[in-house]
């Protein structure tokens, strides 16, 4: 387990070698500052050298290491987390945020590991520091990182699957609906990688050499994902009443590709999600859906994205009722995510971090770690109870409740 935080030692050691591999000084964060401590959190977060050790990033220094004067404030802090989770360097790094005492005064100290996922991109863009060159990895980079994962302990949803292979993967999805949206149209443009190589550095297939498809691959460009990973659909059904023992009105299997599952559940959601009529609280007939939409899919896409696709035949679940509609999902919470905390804002983490940047870059998500903020909003302002949440070992189940309509008992 990583430590949380690196020593006061160690701490003075970095910021007395000045700018290296390891260390990035910025005065604010005014002017192009964000995007350039972004670029560093995407180098340290690469790690090519390869030896292991964080990489900081310090607000409040000038080059030379003396004190800049820049207050060390909350929000500055605030917006030091974010860059984490604003969904421009995917998958999400591994970092620490902290306001540390240095001479006479303070400055804050990002602090970053190297991922267990390489190569990570900011933008697109996957950024590197080797020695004095920083900048944009070469193929050849690119490899060094792609190998490297391949004997790391990395997540499950990059591991290979056996007897699989190119034939199993969509090459039209892939160079036509998801490449265009995750490399930059500049590094795309240019032809010295091959389709392997691409496959590869989008971690769809465990190496150029090992040509099998990973858990990755079969959910966002697999031809028949089920065919490997039985859980991988989810299982509607509409009852006619308020107990599993009532009438079933409509049922779906919905699997494939995971943008595919994702529309046509969608798809249901609104199929099923009719206009209620208010005549009570205004002099106007009033219609609103039953559910704002929005709140369902922030809610089904986060039970896709965080569900356990190990060691499971267990669909995602949605149930709608007369009076609610159930959200279960497989796999407990993960992490520095418990059963205490679950569904605190702010608080989340990673079951399958390829799989969340997958799905950012195919738009089904703006923000890390906001879906159930947002979910939350959404059905407040509709007039809904909160989200009830049970969270067990084993599974996660969301119960979202119908709302009352006003002057109604």
């Amino acid at each position: 387990m990583r430590p949380l935080a690196i020593t006061d030692d160690e701490l003075a050691g970095l910021i007395g070698s000045r700018e290296s591999t390891r260390t990035e000084f910025k005065e604010t964060l005014q002017g192009s500052a964000p995007r350039k401590i972004r670029e560093a959190i995407c180098e340290f977060a690469n790690d090519l050298p390869g030896d292991g050790k964080p990489g900081i990033v310090v607000v409040g220094l000038r080059n030379d290491s003396t004190l800049a004067g820049t207050a060390i404030s909350d929000d500055l802090l605030l917006a030091l987390t974010h860059m984490r989770s604003d969904g421009n360097i995917v998958p999400p790094p591994t970092i620490l945020v902290e306001k540390r005492a240095y001479r006479a005064g303070d400055i804050a100290v990002v602090t970053v590991w190297p991922s267990d996922s390489p190569p990570v991109r900011y933008k697109g863009a996957i950024h590197i520091r080797n020695g004095p060159r920083r900048g944009i990895a070469t193929a050849q980079e690119e490899r060094i990182l792609n190998e490297r994962r391949r004997h790391g302990d990395h997540p499950f949803d990059i591991f290979p699957v056996n007897n699989t292979g190119a034939a199993d993967l969509n090459r039209r999805r892939f160079e036509d609906e998801y490449l265009p949206h995750a490399v930059r149209r500049d590094l795309l443009r240019e032809n010295d990688r091959t389709f392997d190589q691409r496959l590869a550095a989008a971690k769809m297939t465990a190496s150029v050499e090992d040509g099998r498809a990973t858990i990755l691959g079969l959910l966002v460009i697999g031809v028949r994902p089920r065919d490997f990973i039985p859980g991988a659909y989810v299982q509607f059904l509409r009852i006619a009443g308020k107990d599993l023992s009532d009438d079933i009105i409509d049922e779906l299997q919905i699997d494939g590709a995971v943008s595919d599952v994702m529309e046509r559940l969608e798809d249901k959601l609104r199929a099923h999600n009719r206009k209620q009529i208010d005549l009570v609280s205004n002099d106007r007939e009033q219609r609103a859906d039953s559910y704002p939409i929005a709140a369902l899919q922030q809610l089904t896409r986060n039970a896709i994205m965080h569900r356990t696709y190990e060691h499971t035949n267990a669909p995602v679940r949605v149930t709608w009722f007369d009076d609610r509609i159930e959200i279960q999902n497989p796999g407990g919470p993960f992490g520095t995510v418990s059963r205490e905390n679950f569904g605190q804002p702010g608080l989340t983490d990673y079951r399958n971090p390829n799989l969340a940047e997958a799905m950012k870059v195919m738009g089904y998500v703006q923000r890390f770690g906001v879906g159930i903020a947002i979910a939350r909003k959404q059905l407040q302002e509709a007039g809904h109870p909160d989200i009830e949440f049970a969270a067990t070992q084993s599974h996660i189940l969301a119960t979202v409740r119908i709302a009352r309509r006003k002057g109604k008992p």
